[in-house]
């Protein structure tokens, strides 16, 4: 049985002697979340609009058509439009606000998880999924910045400072810090 501690620790010594300016820096290695990409969340994407077109048009349309209601205008302002945008941003946020992720998300293993906050409130998930979503469905090739970003982030995780990660999958981190030597910590004085 092997350590692999020790199999690290090993590891990395070369590399700080090779380094004369690491010699006072310690490796430190911890496990992140692992970022989702592009294509697994365009495929949860492409999950969740299937999930929005069919509610829309089980629930929504026979409803606009039973009033009488044209459901054919193309315009923004339209009854049957206006509804439909409103389950649309409505499905984003109250999903990703009580279950951290869409049912697409669900599927494919994917959550979204604030940078700042242990928790989405709710004004992160309105920037995010209502201003955010609106900006990058708005200009589609803004959504692509998610293949080139360290975090993954698209413009709408960038507004709102979130990011997708793969809720099982973790990556290697290692960062140096800089070693503490013995007596060099200030003593705090205990006061009653």
């Amino acid at each position: 049985m092997t350590n692999h501690s020790n199999d690290e620790t090993h590891a990395a010594t070369p590399i700080q002697n090779d380094r004369p300016e690491l010699q006072n820096y310690k490796e430190v290695m911890f496990y992140e979340r692992q970022p989702a990409g592009f294509w697994v969340r365009f495929w949860a994407y492409l999950i969740d609009l299937l999930i929005i077109a069919s509610a829309t048009s089980i629930l929504v349309k026979p409803i606009f058509l039973l009033i009488g209601v044209d459901t054919a205008e193309t315009v923004w302002y339209a009854p049957y439009a206006i509804v439909s945008a409103v389950l649309f941003y409505a499905y984003f946020v109250l999903m990703t606000k009580f279950f951290g992720q869409t049912v697409g998300k669900m599927i494919l293993g994917l959550r979204v998880v604030s940078l700042k906050e242990d928790h989405l409130s709710w004004g992160t998930l309105l920037f995010r999924e209502w201003i955010g979503r609106f900006i990058s469905v708005t200009i589609l090739p803004l959504y692509w910045i998610v293949g080139f970003t360290k975090l993954k982030q698209g413009v709408h995780d960038f507004i709102a400072d979130t990011t997708v990660i793969h809720e099982q999958t973790y990556r290697k981190q290692i960062v140096f810090e800089k070693k503490r030597s013995e007596g060099s910590e200030l003593q705090e004085a205990e006061t009653f």
